[in-house]
This record gives structure tokens, C-alpha cells and sequence, in this order.
């Protein structure tokens, strides 16, 4: 199954079972989830930034694709002065109900607690956040995702996912994400 198709239908597979009929025609299900998807959900196309040594892509079975973004973040400064940026390569309209789902998982760390931030983000300054959510980095991967809704029409590339990290010293792999544009 193709990546895009696989984290499409594992960010939408529960809500599209309870709906009458669904199930029936996986094929032409599978077929218009991928077309939900308005990002490269391929780690190699993330833009990260504030990291040093630079983020590395690095194999591994156990997520989604087999790809992740090493992250070998530092803690100092701000947990915004550290992290990943996810374009949008498609518009969207007032109102969409926008689905931000990704794996991740903390591969190393000195302490417990990281954290990480996942938002539906503004891609210029002042950098605002449509909707967001904080999460527990765990030393297992997890699916994640949070939702919100486009508060106005955007165009390709003006909103984006992003991801802050700098919550500490630690190293965090972030797998495949998916932005999916569920519609009105």
C-alpha cells in the first residue's frame, strides 16, 4: 500500500466505518483518501531547522514507511527555536476540517518528559498557529494527530504542519506526516 494511502486510511479509517455503506468499496475509499492529502508526507521533504549537528534521515521497520527525521535537539532557547516545518502543496477553503497525523517517538533522552508540539501553522511571520496540540514523546512510535478547522481560505503554501521540539535535551525521530483536508 502506498505510504500516502496508508496513513490517509489509518487517520480516517475509524470515522469512514461508522458511516453506512463505507465498507463495501475499499478500493474507491482508498483512492479518495489519497486525494485528501495536500503534503509530501515523506521525512526527506521536511524543512527542519535550529538543529546542530542537521537532522539526518535514518531507516527504520518499525514506522510507517520505513523512513524517519532524526532530531537531535539540544533544549536551549525556546521549544518553538527548534523544529520541523511540513508545506502544504494544495489551498484550502474556510471552514475545511484539517487533520494533522504523523509518528514520532523519542529515540534517545537524557531526562523523561520530552515533549512535542504539532500545529496548523501560518508558513510566514508572525508564524500563528490555527490549531495546535501538545504531545508526550514515548520510546515507542505512535500514531498522533490533531484536528482543527482552516479559520480562512489559504493558498498553497501559506499554512503548513509544524512541529516544535526544543523541550529538552533529546534526541526525536519524526516518521511520515499526513495533512489531510477532510472538506466542510
Amino acid at each position: 500500500m502506498h505510504l500516502r494511502i496508508a496513513l490517509a486510511l489509518g487517520a480516517a479509517v475509524p470515522a469512514l466505518l461508522a458511516m453506512p455503506g463505507i465498507a463495501q468499496d475499499a478500493q474507491s475509499n482508498e483512492d479518495a483518501l489519497a486525494e485528501k492529502v495536500i503534503n509530501n508526507t515523506n521525512p526527506a521533504s521536511f524543512q527542519a531547522y535550529g538543529f546542530t549537528p542537521a537532522p539526518k534521515v535514518v531507516s527504520d521497520k518499525a514506522v510507517q514507511g520505513g523512513k524517519a527525521l532524526r532530531l537531535p535537539v539540544t533544549g536551549t532557547g525556546d521549544a518553538w527555536s527548534a523544529g520541523v516545518n511540513v508545506p502544504l502543496i494544495k489551498p484550502v477553503k474556510a471552514g475545511d476540517r484539517i487533520v494533522v497525523a504523523f509518528y514520532a517517538r523519542l529515540s534517545k533522552s537524557e531526562a523523561p518528559g520530552a515533549k512535542l508540539a504539532a500545529q496548523l501553522q501560518l508558513s510566514t511571520a508572525p508564524y500563528t498557529a490555527i490549531f495546535s496540540k501538545s504531545f508526550d514523546a514515548t520510546h515507542e512510535w505512535q500514531f498522533l494527530q490533531v484536528a482543527g478547522k482552516a479559520d480562512k481560505d489559504y493558498p498553497a503554501g501559506a499554512i503548513g504542519a509544524s512541529f516544535h521540539v526544543n523541550t529538552g535535551k533529546h534526541v526525536l525521530d519524526l516518521g511520515p506526516v499526513a495533512v489531510l483536508d477532510m472538506g466542510q
